[in-house]
């Protein structure tokens, strides 16, 4: 039993991915059991213009499957996919939101871009009809915390809502936060993650434009490439992943099935460049090492890393470093995984989607592999998780996650106490 005033447990009870490998829990774990990537060119504009053509598009997404159609309607893509990604989490959790005290339920998202698709598909119209023929409902469909407050009102969660902006690091953030809430004791049940539909010809072509996507466009299943030495560049997704967050003593009450516990976070601010990592790695070290002191975590605790791995040049290498400088003398034996070339980078989903894969690879026992990983790159020295992947039952998994402007977040998983 929890003393009072004494932080809580933070179990994970449901999850909810929506990725370019497999929507759900069993069609995203046999996605990620298959070894493949989906990464392929991308087909729903005209991207021969571009540098990079390529990208991991969610296949045959119908929103009206998770939501009614005036629902739907509300939300930009991105939007429909976190209200998607949320309701599957609950299904999966076998929650009910009416079973839970308003009050006491929480809303934390994160998101890159918004809604700023759907906005940028308006402009055409905008220049030909004038404000007249925009959609009324833009205004409403573009803004960042348009999925969170649609979600707050679909469950009737009254507490805690929130959604950050902080790029590629916003769904960790999310979960980080909404772990705070409940560990404090402001909130027993949280819905926490990320979702991003980023595919649409300026807002995919400006990342192309400052050359940060792969331009390996005859070869798309293998341009996502982490830690290897031909890497040129990360490749552009879309989807969502909401995980339901509560209180140990929540679950325990309605006998919930727990996958894992949330157990530290930790996040910090490189200061330094807008999309370059500090060198040094002095600041993403010390997120991973904040996220293990909250976890009351060592280095001979940790199982698994599962990196970011964003398949640009810079990032690999510097986050290799970090791993090495933080582990110290474990760094050689502690596998890592980067799941990136499953779904794709989604941006502010990517943190969140990695958080399902942690918990599922403590539950299930099967780290997957670094898939495209060769020849490892310079400074690239760790012990990837290659070929067929690892059957390992990790009790303690670091999630790392990066973003633009130098925001670093790292995640504690850990094995349920009764496993």
């Amino acid at each position: 039993m929890t003393l009072p005033g004494s932080p809580r447990d933070v179990v994970i009870t449901g999850l909810g991915p929506i990725t370019a490998v497999g929507i759900g829990v069993e069609g995203f774990w046999d996605g990620l059991r298959r070894r493949e990537s989906p990464v392929a060119r991308v087909d729903r504009f005209d991207t021969s213009a571009f540098r990079s053509r390529v990208a991991a598009q969610v296949p045959d997404f119908d929103p009206t499957g998770y939501l009614d159609p005036t629902e739907a309607r509300r939300l930009d893509r991105f939007g429909q996919f976190i209200l998607a990604s949320s309701q599957l989490a609950l299904d999966d959790a076998g929650l009910d939101p009416e079973a839970v005290d308003p009050e006491r339920g929480a809303i934390q998202m994160g998101s890159a871009l918004g809604g700023v698709a759907r906005a940028e598909a308006q402009v055409p119209i905008f220049g030909e009809r004038g404000l007249r023929g925009v959609d009324p409902r833009l205004a409403l469909q573009v803004y960042v915390g348009a999925a969170s407050c649609q979600a707050a009102i679909r469950t009737g969660f009254t507490g805690p809502n929130a959604t950050n902006g902080m790029s590629c690091a916003s769904g960790a953030m999310a979960v980080g936060e909404a772990w705070r809430l409940i560990r404090s004791g402001e909130a027993d049940v949280a819905l926490a993650g990320g979702g991003e539909a980023p595919l649409a010809p300026l807002t995919f072509g400006a990342f192309a434009l400052i050359r940060a996507m792969s331009s390996r466009n005859d070869d798309p299943a293998r341009a996502c490439r982490p830690f290897d030495a031909g890497r040129d560049g990360f490749v552009m997704g879309e989807g969502a992943c909401t995980v339901v967050l509560e209180s140990a003593e929540h679950a325990e009450a309605r006998g919930a099935r727990v996958y894992a516990r949330l157990t530290g976070y930790g996040t910090s601010n490189d200061a330094y460049h807008m999309t370059a990592p500090r060198p040094d790695g002095t600041s993403a070290g010390r997120a991973m090492l904040q996220a293990m002191r909250t976890a009351g975590l060592a280095a001979e605790d940790v199982d698994l890393v599962n990196a970011h791995g964003s398949s640009t040049p810079l990032n690999d290498s510097t986050e290799s470093r970090v791993i090495r400088s933080v582990l110290a003398d474990r760094a050689d034996d502690v596998p890592v995984c980067a799941t990136k070339p499953y779904h794709g980078h989604a941006l502010g989903a990517s943190g969140a989607i990695e958080v399902a894969v942690s918990a599922l690879a403590i539950q299930r026992g099967w780290v997957p592999p670094v898939l495209n990983l060769e020849e490892p790159g310079e400074d690239c020295d760790l012990s990837y998780v290659r070929g067929q992947g690892a059957g390992l039952s990790p009790r303690n998994v670091l999630s790392n996650s990066f973003g633009f402007g130098g925001i670093n977040v790292c995640l504690a998983v850990s094995a349920p106490r009764s496993a």
